[in-house]
């Protein structure tokens, strides 16, 4: 059914629906994890510790791109913007799974700020999809311009042994620019500088914050 025609309250409680879930419960995956036929490696306490820290980072990343997804869905005008946020939103779901199960394995925990990221993202998110087509696009655009930087950096720092974690983010880093050259295709336009470096601030605040916490 077109979300449209619910009443306020029916999308509220969607919305609501849909934190919980990201929030509580366990991600499930549409597809096989990229690492699953990769055996896991011996790895030092050290490179345990520093490859778990770096997966909770993406891991709280995922959480913060299903927010801006499912915000942006909300408040777009556009139905082929709507589709596409919502048909990226299940990739990222796919992503979230895989960040989430890696992070285990290592031993580590989610950031305790998940609700924070969840919160300020889907903010963000439905502030940008009630912008015209073209701006709204251009978020999008850029933010997977910066998160597919990020992703990069976090491929240099992972421990060279660990191959299981290292095919999750090559494959999430694909799908990323490929989410930012389809915004692209659709019409996104450039973000104004100033917009871009505060998205760059807030990242590396999350970034920071999710590693340690």
């Amino acid at each position: 059914m077109d979300a449209r025609r619910y009443r306020p309250l029916d999308r509220v409680i969607g919305e609501i629906d849909k934190a919980i879930k990201v929030l509580s419960v366990p991600a499930r995956t549409r597809r096989a994890a990229p690492d699953a036929a990769v055996e896991e490696p011996a790895l030092s306490t050290a490179e345990r510790r520093e490859a778990g820290r770096l997966m909770r980072v993406n891991h709280a990343g995922e959480v913060a791109a299903q927010a801006l997804y499912q915000g942006q869905a909300l408040t777009a005008r556009d139905p082929a913007v709507v589709a596409a946020l919502r048909a990226a939103a299940a990739e990222e779901g796919d992503h979230l799974a895989w960040c989430e199960q890696r992070m285990v394995q290592l031993g580590a925990t989610p950031s305790r700020l998940n609700a924070l990221w969840y919160l300020g993202s889907w903010a963000i998110g439905a502030l940008a999809g009630s912008l015209e087509k073209p701006a709204s696009l251009g978020f999008i655009r850029e933010t997977e311009r910066q998160v597919e930087s990020h992703l990069r950096d976090h491929l240099e720092r992972l421990p060279t042994a660990d191959r299981r974690s290292r095919a999750i983010l090559e494959r999430m880093q694909h799908e990323e620019i490929v989410h930012g050259r389809n915004a692209e295709s659709m019409g996104g336009g450039v973000v104004p500088p100033p917009i871009r470096a505060a998205m760059r601030h807030a990242s590396r605040l999350m970034t920071h914050a999710a590693y340690w916490w």
